[in-house]
């Protein structure tokens, strides 16, 4: 199931959250340990922001022996490229408009 976009607008409104998930696409697959050094929070604080991106499919994990690794899944991040595109078209209309407008007056 893909998150609609107000869970992932709510989800990545967290910086720290948003940082995580933004690290996680940089550098791949990471753990906590990992994430907790560069977060700047707790480690517990790191595994509940883990938790959420978790829930709406923003994070993947796997384990490997003892360690469990994060992935980010850009993907998940659809729903928010499809209304961006879409707003995008929108002011591109509206400026087009304005342009248009702009042009009549100068007649």
């Amino acid at each position: 199931m893909q998150p609609n976009r107000d869970t992932l607008f709510r989800t990545l409104a967290d910086p720290t959250r948003r940082t995580i998930f933004e690290r996680l696409c940089r550098d791949g697959d990471l753990t906590v340990t990992a994430l907790t050094a560069g977060a700047g929070v707790s480690q517990p604080a790191v595994s509940k922001h883990l938790g959420v991106l978790k829930r709406t499919g923003l994070v993947h994990d796997r384990q490997s022996g003892r360690q469990t690794f994060y992935s980010a899944d850009p993907v998940a991040l659809a729903p928010l490229l499809d209304w961006t595109r879409e707003m995008a078209g929108f002011w591109e209309n509206r400026f087009d408009d304005l342009e248009d407008l702009l042009d009549r007056m100068d007649q």
